[in-house]
């Protein structure tokens, strides 16, 4: 109980606002956007979304380039726009998406893929966890 009042009235001295607390309050506040981000960043595991490849969309979808197979190959799909890859055969919807696949769009995708692309042939229903999604993004990240 003791370590919880000490707590509240170092926050309560930060919070009223001298100078000083100021500067800690702007120091604190960095920090914990500093540490936030670089926890997002060192979540991602490329080894582990190679697995999550492997077991889910290995499959249909091929890692090296001008190798498609059901799906377009994903080699180089960061950074490309949707519905590009030379000899593929792209839905309707697919082809006028008008968007670059990146982290963020792959993430909306992986999610529920139908919501994005209503008319996708895609068969799969989309990856729930945030984790592991997080993880094939971080490998389809370094297909280059």
């Amino acid at each position: 109980m003791m370590k919880l009042k000490k707590t509240q009235r170092i926050i309560e001295g930060v919070v009223k606002g001298s100078p000083a607390s100021s500067r800690m309050r702007r120091t604190a506040i960095a920090g914990l956007l500093l540490a936030g981000s670089a926890t997002t960043a060192l979540a991602a595991d490329p080894a582990a979304g190679e697995k999550i490849f492997k077991t889910q969309c290995g499959i249909c979808h091929a890692v090296a380039a001008g190798q498609n197979r059901i799906g377009p190959t994903l080699f180089g799909v960061v950074g490309r726009p949707a519905g590009s890859v030379p000899g593929f055969n792209y839905t309707a919807d697919h082809k006028k998406l008008g968007v670059t696949w990146d982290a963020a769009t792959l993430d909306k995708y992986l999610t529920n893929p139908r919501a994005m692309v209503p008319d996708t042939s895609m068969v799969y229903a989309g990856l729930k966890d945030n984790a592991e999604r997080a993880d094939l993004v971080a490998y389809l990240e370094t297909l280059r």
